[in-house]
């Protein structure tokens, strides 16, 4: 048995150097991509610096610029608050004209309307009354005849026909 103890020694001995080999060659692995990564860290900072530089720079000559900027537009919202409230007054005010004018409107077309309707009812009484009463007479004084002719003499078939045409017509 002692064969085998030697031989589980011997096999645990290359194991432990082969993990030492692999522990040596991540290490060596992990010390070159470190190197790599800094040295690309490097080239982008002396790339960025340049460029947050000026971009201070422009914040730091733009910030007047900014703030003007803000109180100008501040003052544009005032000033088109101010004209807008001008304008409805004024488009208030001149609806509240326009809507007196119609009603204005109205009552005098209402007026002349009603004097149209009393002017034609004066007209049909002062008018035709006369000239239907004028008409009745005169249906009067027609029977009055059609009663002497048909006393005088006997009506022939031809002059009913033309009394009741006449009749009807009136």
């Amino acid at each position: 048995m002692s064969g085998w103890v030697e031989a589980f020694i011997v096999i645990a001995a290359i194991a432990i150097v082969v993990q030492a080999a692999i522990l040596v060659a991540m290490a060596i692995q992990v010390r070159t991509s470190l190197e790599s990564f800094t040295r690309i860290a490097t080239q982008l900072q002396a790339r960025i610096d340049p460029i947050l530089l000026r971009t201070n720079r422009i914040l730091e000559d733009s910030e007047g610029r900014i703030a003007s900027i803000m109180g100008d537009a501040s003052e544009v919202t005032r000033l088109a608050r101010g004209q807008a409230q001008r304008v409805d007054r004024v488009v208030t005010d001149t609806l509240d004209r326009l809507r007196v004018q119609i009603l204005r409107a109205d009552q005098i077309l209402t007026g002349a309307l009603e004097v149209i309707d009393e002017a034609g009812s004066t007209v049909r009484k002062k008018l035709w009354e006369p000239v239907h009463k004028a008409t009745a007479v005169l249906r009067g004084l027609q029977a009055g005849l059609d009663f002497i002719r048909n006393v005088r003499g006997p009506r022939s078939p031809a002059s009913d026909a033309v009394s009741e045409d006449e009749e009807l017509f009136i």
